[in-house]
């Protein structure tokens, strides 16, 4: 058994958008593979932008403390986020923010000559990306950039590893091309990876 930290990090509460579907897939996969899920819906979670260096190093408010205790808890990661103008969303961007709050991710101690300690080292990750485009031509041609930074510069800096992704393209191609997109969620959930 596996204790998965589930975010569904769209920004819009709304229920019908296709990364609610697809987090709900993921979490049905899980559970009836006996894995343990914790599920956060950004859309739904009370937190704003940070603007201050100062704020960065103060501890997160309770909403986001409770998906802190849930990752330091799980072994295994999942976000599940829409590509908007290339990248996450700003306000998905801004929870991981909130969540690196209070040297969560990193441990960068007194001491600033030595390599921040990597406090999510242990742990496995999972990014499932939405987009309009081809997913061949997010990877190919714009070299998903900014997969590539949340991979590495984020989850991989702070100690996740394996970093693995999934990148679903074309999501409003056909009814038939989504339900393939919530099957493979599902597999990936029962797999816990």
């Amino acid at each position: 058994m596996a204790r998965i930290c589930l975010i569904n990090a769209h920004p819009d509460p709304a229920p019908e958008r296709f990364c609610h579907a697809l987090a709900n897939a993921y979490q049905a996969g899980a559970a009836a593979a006996g894995h343990e899920v914790s599920r956060f819906d950004a859309g739904a979670l009370d937190y704003g932008f940070l603007t201050t260096a100062q704020a960065f190093t103060e501890a997160p408010a309770a909403p986001v403390r409770a998906v802190q205790d849930a990752l330091a808890a799980a072994g295994h990661l999942v976000m599940i986020y829409p590509l908007w103008l290339g990248t996450l969303p700003a306000r998905s961007k801004a929870l991981l923010e909130q969540l690196g709050r209070a040297n969560f991710f990193l441990d960068t101690g007194s001491d600033s000559s030595r390599w921040p300690a990597r406090k999510m080292s242990g742990k496995s990750a999972r990014l499932i990306v939405t987009m309009g485009m081809p997913a061949t031509i997010y990877r190919l041609v714009f070299r998903a950039h900014s997969l590539k930074a949340l991979e590495t510069g984020v989850l991989g800096l702070a100690g996740f590893k394996p970093v693995r992704s999934t990148v679903f393209g074309m999501v409003e191609a056909s009814a038939a091309r989504r339900a393939a997109m919530l099957e493979t969620a599902g597999k990936l959930g029962a797999l816990a990876r």
